[in-house]
C-alpha cells in the first residue's frame, strides 16, 4: 500500500518528476539528485516497505529481483567491470533517511573502506 507521505511513492505515483532508468513491474530505477558518485542510481521497490526491517519471508522474491535488477543496471552503466558498491541503508543509525525499501548502486569511481 502506498504511503502519500512518501516521496518514493509520490515519484512512483508520477505526482513528483524523477530521472528514470528502468522501470518494471517490482522496481524503479533513478537516478539520486544528490549522488555521490559518477553513477548514482536507486533502485526502489514498488511495494512500499519502510525499510528491510519490515520485510518477511514473502518478499523473498521481490528482494533477490531488486538484487539481480541492480546487477544488471550496472552492466547497463558499464559500471560493472571496475565494480560497484550496492547499499541499503537501514533506520537513523544506518543511514536511511527516507522510509521506503530502495538500494543505492553506486560506481564509476573506487569505493573507499570502511564506508560511513
Amino acid at each position: 500500500m502506498a504511503d502519500e507521505t512518501c516521496i518514493f511513492c509520490r515519484i512512483l505515483a508520477g505526482e513528483i518528476p524523477a530521472q528514470v532508468v528502468y522501470e518494471d513491474e517490482n522496481a524503479l530505477v533513478i537516478r539520486d539528485i544528490q549522488p555521490v558518485a559518477p553513477d548514482h542510481v536507486l533502485v526502489i521497490s514498488k511495494e512500499h516497505l519502510a525499510s528491510l526491517d519490515d520485510c518477511t519471508d514473502e518478499q523473498t522474491a521481490l528482494l533477490g529481483r531488486l538484487q539481480l535488477l541492480a546487477a544488471k543496471i550496472a552492466r547497463e552503466l558499464g559500471i560493472d567491470k571496475g565494480g560497484y558498491r550496492l547499499v541499503n541503508n537501514c533506520g537513523d543509525e544506518g543511514g536511511q533517511t527516507v522510509p521506503h525499501l530502495h538500494y543505492h548502486l553506486l560506481g564509476g569511481r573506487r569505493m573507499m573502506w570502511p564506508p560511513g
